[in-house]
């Protein structure tokens, strides 16, 4: 007679159950870790847009700063010091620097446009023929200067495109020229501007980078010069006069100016807005927006002066 197999039964139950419960497990875990990166990427959602809120309220307290009355002892400048502040908790630094301390790759004349590509590492012959090609890139015609470059030349290189015979729209630009490079091109980014509108370059609020781009200047000279025009400013006396810059040197101010603000979370999280405005005479428009992009946090904090507020 035989027996049932109750026993054998009970044991495909019983693996079926530790199947089912460990499969339960695995589902339950992903579940549960797929929600915790879910968490995760919304709380660094909300971190950058916090980041970038602030930063964006930086740009705006630097232009509310700009229509303070000049004899406001407080009033920010635009002459690029460095401003420390806090906002709802995020740490801001914000710099601003009037356009007139960037050498305008639209209007420099050519001998600082030469000593602007060489202080980037370009050879004195080599300068020559950028310094033409950027000339036949901006001017309203075809004619090739001597050095120089124009659509021939683009199309030789194997370029799909050519000379925009028209001035520079953005400083981005510069790099489509033929014989600038990226190296250079990232050297000299932060000194140039196609908003300055002059041959020279105000020296009262250049940078250092800026002020060993003019011909002949040394950088133990720019050195010296930064360090009266500190102490100028500190003691709230007249920024002196920089000799040896004297044929670019100007101290016109144009009211644009380049916006830096970074944003910094406490969990390191940061947001850097880049903007270039101007003060419009129009009160119900009183400044306009001519460049407005993220920017790169700075890893490494140089020139010039950092001034905190509580």
């Amino acid at each position: 007679m035989n027996r049932p197999a109750h026993g054998g039964q009970g044991g495909v139950a019983l693996i079926l159950v530790l199947w089912t419960v460990a499969l339960l497990t695995v589902i339950a875990g992903s579940f549960a870790y797929a929600m915790h990166i879910h968490v995760q990427v919304l709380q660094n959602s909300v971190a950058i847009a916090r980041a970038q809120a602030a930063a964006d309220a930086g740009v705006q307290r630097a232009l509310y700063e700009f229509f303070k009355p000049p004899n406001d002892l407080d009033r920010w400048r635009a002459d690029g010091q460095m401003h420390e502040t806090t906002l709802n908790g995020v740490r801001l630094r914000v710099s601003a620097i009037d356009e007139s301390g960037k050498i305008d790759i639209n209007t420099a004349a050519n001998e600082l446009l030469k000593g602007l590509f060489m202080s980037a590492g370009v050879k004195d012959e080599d300068a020559d023929a950028v310094v033409d090609a950027v000339q036949d890139w901006r001017d309203n015609d075809s004619l090739k200067r001597l050095k120089g470059a124009e659509e021939d030349d683009y199309r030789a290189a194997g370029l799909k495109y050519v000379p925009a015979n028209a001035p520079f729209q953005t400083i981005e630009e510069l790099q489509l020229v033929l014989g600038m490079t990226p190296d250079v091109y990232r050297r000299i980014a932060d000194i140039i501007t196609v908003y300055g509108r002059q041959p020279g370059l105000n020296v009262s609020i250049a940078s250092r980078l800026a002020l060993l781009a003019i011909p002949g200047v040394t950088g133990q000279q720019a050195d010296e010069y930064i360090a009266q025009r500190d102490a100028a400013r500190a003691a709230d006396q007249p920024i002196p006069f920089f000799q040896p810059a004297a044929r670019f040197a100007t101290a016109a101010y144009n009211l644009a100016f380049s916006i830096r603000a970074e944003a910094r979370l406490d969990d390191d999280t940061v947001f850097v807005r880049e903007a270039v405005a101007q003060i419009l005479p129009d009160p119900k428009r009183p400044y306009a927006f001519f460049a407005w992009k993220e920017g790169t946090p700075d890893i490494k904090q140089t020139e010039p002066t950092t001034h905190a507020e509580p």
